[in-house]
């Protein structure tokens, strides 16, 4: 009788059949899980490489037919089903694709057809330009904004993910009066004064607060997982993404 497989090595297989190999499965067009997981992959990176074009030096018109006309040529050469797990960060290997994309590839396509590029994702232009303009003036390298940007992306998916599950399971009055509590926003109210919002006790509106921030973390690790290769390399990557909003 074969040994039963290390609990290490099982979970190690476990997390890569929930999590990288739904990156891989966006290069396999022929089934719904790949079209949901480019979907997903389109809404978290979308806006990350639009703020790269831009802060290369693109105009917002240009930036918006770049990014449109790179996730068309991903789908289109299959590049995402390259993306080897073992060599390194997915948006790593998305933004060096991206990059040679704009010095390779754009110019030519870019005079023969300016704009005609069939979207791929819904790119909210003004809603990218007044996140654009709400940065401060720097002078930091587009490799370190799209960083940033990707954390940025990365955390309100989290949050938008965190608040529909409360809504869908009858819990949206409590998510949004501890939201700002979450994010630590200067306005959030005082714990008792949620509490004779919400009718509850000042230790049930804690208790409330640890579970909301115990899932606000679940949730963020499960996103993150799904761009590495092992659980290992969950906590590095972790630390990557707030390090981008400390440079």
């Amino acid at each position: 009788m074969a040994e039963p497989p290390h609990p290490s090595t099982a979970a190690a297989a476990q997390f890569a059949l929930t999590h990288w190999s739904a990156v891989l499965r966006a290069g396999d067009p022929g089934s719904q899980a790949a079209t949901d997981a480019l979907e997903e992959l389109c809404r978290v990176y979308w806006f990350p490489l639009y703020a790269f074009a831009r802060r290369s030096g693109s105009s917002p018109a240009d930036a918006e037919d770049l990014t449109q006309a790179f996730f068309a040529r991903l789908l289109e050469h299959n590049f995402v089903a390259r993306a080897d797990p073992a060599k390194g960060r997915f948006r790593t290997f998305l933004l060096t694709l991206f990059k040679r994309f704009l010095v390779n590839e754009w110019h030519r396509e870019h005079t023969r057809k300016r704009g005609g590029f069939q979207p791929v994702v819904s790119i909210e232009t003004h809603l990218a330009e007044s996140r654009l303009g709400a940065e401060p003036a720097h002078t930091e390298q587009p490799d370190v904004l799209f960083e940033r940007h990707w954390a940025m992306t990365l955390l309100d998916q989290v949050m938008k993910k965190l608040e529909d599950e409360y809504e869908g399971s009858g819990r949206g009055q409590l998510f949004n009066n501890l939201e700002g509590c979450l994010v630590r926003d200067a306005t959030a109210l005082p714990y008792a004064e949620i509490g004779a919002r919400l009718n509850l006790s000042e230790a049930a509106v804690k208790m409330a607060m640890r579970r909301l921030r115990a899932r606000y973390q679940a949730i963020l690790r499960e996103e993150i997982g799904k761009t590495v290769a092992s659980p290992e390399e969950v906590e590095p990557e972790l630390r990557d993404l707030f390090a981008a909003f400390r440079h």
